[in-house]
């Protein structure tokens, strides 16, 4: 009898401890856009770009030394998901623009250029998912219709 309770403490106890220690997995997602106006943020007439590559990059608080770099590419809807395991409560991560998928709209949008994400468990975020801000690059040249776009948004000078 005294196995059986030795042998269920051991079992509880492995159960326990791979709970506890388990390291958690986050799963960042967000866009990349073709800022189509050269406004600054997305519109109505915004194109998400497809093979836009994008990486996330973890850099230690003290020091600023890069400690984890994952790459990403964008689908045809112009999202990406890019995983990392365990906590990084010590350090800095943020989904940086890398590469345009598109010829004509490859001008990184200042302030759109990365997004920061917290990847730690003890942080007060229930799931693992974190969502990214949207990244963007610039059109060479805006679309036609920018002018009524920017009426829209009273961003024109004429008002």
């Amino acid at each position: 009898m005294a196995r059986l309770w030795f042998l269920a403490f051991v079992v509880l106890s492995c159960a326990f401890a791979s709970v506890v220690l388990a390291k958690p997995t986050f799963t960042v997602v967000g866009k990349v856009y073709c800022d189509t106006c050269r406004i600054g943020f997305e519109t109505n007439v915004t194109q998400y770009m497809e093979g836009a590559k994008v990486k996330l990059e973890c850099r230690h608080f003290v020091g600023g030394q890069v400690e984890h770099t994952i790459p990403g590419v964008t689908d045809k809807n112009g999202a990406y998901t890019l995983v990392l395991a365990d906590n990084h409560e010590n350090e800095i991560c943020e989904v940086v623009l890398v590469e345009s998928g598109m010829k004509d709209c490859a001008e990184m949008v200042p302030g759109r250029e990365r997004a920061r994400v917290t990847l730690s468990d003890d942080m007060g975020i229930p799931a693992n998912v974190r969502y990214a801000n949207a990244l963007g690059f610039n059109k060479d040249v805006p679309l036609d219709v920018c002018k009524e776009v920017t009426k829209m948004y009273i961003l024109d000078d004429d008002e």
